[in-house]
């Protein structure tokens, strides 16, 4: 039974009455006001622990906006918000469990998620280049076993089509278990995105400006980067998000030397994605994010991992990533920018049998870029958004000492500048255009136009 305020007060005076008469023998009417008095005893312990109950139920509401404010969940859990200056990207807001008494409330046990996007692309100096792809489609889903545990995973097709003799692929890219420790401390355990850059953990073509992604997180930092592992995620009360953990790493054994695969992302050659990966050796990663600010976002990340595995005929080696990012969405603005390094130990020996071939493991290679955003026009759900990028970025920066006339020049650094609009189409809908100019190779200049969804 419900009592209201008043209810309570009159229960309470005529308790505090009861209480307060002397000692003497008791009518008949007198002992059935007692009775009363009893039972009216009864219903006021219980209201008080009713009120005590829901103010428990509302702290843990208050802290889990608190905990969302830092850091919200990642893109596979709850799809990230569109890019404008109103919303950071998921990929840099890591994990935060939500509490068991609003999940209980708000979610279902099994949530679908989707993403995609349908791009056209020009060269604008081979124009009969021009073509149109269903770079990829996901399907994803988290499955909450309990109010702490969930699974999450996603299946992606790119390139439309799979077949032995079709350029599509398809892939799992996330699948993992995490549990709730605490109120601001998750473990997760499968196939997880890398907490690296601004772009890996956030890839959606909602979250990003640009038809394509851009190169220093795709040459660079390999992404979509996943790995097998575990990692513990803590969100502090200052605004401090950190991760770290131990996970699958490269494999240097997979370098083809032939191809040009290394030269455009040296790390993305030799990736194992979970797919029957040598794990000989473990690779440690951790991650740091600051919101300590309403608006800015400043972190970096770290891997390093041996990448041998003891295979015959294959020197020992490590691949080491590390990069730095911020962003910073003042008003109507959106400005942001990524630096990453990579780098490969002992390659004079991993080369030393490959020299001849076109393609040798480079020891170190890096890239930046600067981005600006500007919220132009915005009307109900429709929000349009002009942005300018410039990147630098070398998949080549060095090459280890093999001897006169064995080793080979380092490569030029890339310049691309792009150019472009997002348009916004309600939470879930994006159209895009830009132009990009390179300046090293300016075949490759071109026009873009591209539709991306994400719920």
């Amino acid at each position: 039974m419900r009592r209201t305020p008043l209810s309570i007060a009159v229960s309470t005076a005529l308790l505090g009455a009861a209480l307060s008469m002397p000692a003497r023998a008791q009518t008949p009417t007198e002992i059935e006001l007692a009775r009363k008095l009893d039972r009216l005893a009864a219903e006021l312990a219980d209201v008080k622990a009713q009120l005590a109950t829901l103010g428990a139920q509302r702290g843990a509401a208050a802290a889990v906006g608190a905990a969302t404010a830092a850091g919200p969940e990642t893109a596979a859990a709850t799809r990230p918000a569109p890019a404008t200056a109103d919303a950071a990207p998921a990929s840099v807001r890591p994990a935060v469990v939500e509490r068991a008494a609003v999940v209980e409330r708000t979610e279902p046990a099994t949530v679908l998620t989707s993403y995609g996007e349908i791009n056209y692309t020009r060269p604008t100096k081979a124009p009969q280049n021009a073509e149109v792809d269903l770079r990829r489609f996901v399907l994803g889903f988290q499955h909450r076993m309990d109010p702490k545990t969930r699974l999450v995973a996603e299946l992606e097709v790119e390139h439309a089509v799979s077949s032995a003799d079709d350029p599509g692929e398809v892939a799992l890219e996330q699948a993992f278990v995490e549990r709730e420790l605490g109120p601001r401390l998750a473990a997760r355990a499968g196939l997880f995105l890398m907490p690296a850059g601004m772009l890996n953990e956030n890839h959606e073509p909602t979250a990003y400006y640009g038809v394509h992604r851009n190169f220093v997180e795709t040459a660079i930092i390999p992404s979509t980067w996943r790995e097998v592992g575990v990692q513990l995620i803590g969100n502090l009360d200052s605004g401090l998000t950190v991760q770290g953990g131990l996970s699958t790493g490269f494999d240097v054994g997979k370098w083809d030397a032939t191809s040009t695969e290394g030269a455009e992302s040296p790390l993305g050659a030799i990736h194992q994605e979970g797919a029957q990966a040598r794990a000989r050796n473990l690779a440690v990663f951790g991650a740091i994010n600051w919101r300590g600010v309403p608006g800015l976002l400043v972190g970096g990340s770290a891997f390093s991992g041996a990448a041998s595995h003891s295979q015959p005929l294959v020197p020992d080696a490590r691949v080491s990533l590390w990069d730095l990012h911020a962003r910073w969405t003042p008003g109507r603005w959106d400005l942001s920018s990524v630096y990453a390094r990579g780098s490969i130990s002992n390659t004079a020996a991993l080369n030393a049998t490959l020299v001849g071939n076109p393609t040798l493991i480079p020891e170190s290679f890096d890239g930046w870029y600067l981005q600006g955003a500007y919220r132009l026009w915005s009307q109900g759900d429709y929000v349009l958004s002009p942005f300018v990028r410039l990147e630098r970025f070398n998949t080549a920066r060095d090459y280890a000492d093999l001897g006169a006339g064995l080793t080979p020049q380092a490569a030029g650094t890339e310049r691309v500048t792009t150019v472009g609009v997002n348009f916004l189409v309600g939470q879930g809908v994006v159209l895009k255009a830009d132009v990009q100019r390179f300046g090293l190779v300016s075949a490759n200049n071109r026009v873009n136009l591209g539709l991306g969804w994400s719920f």
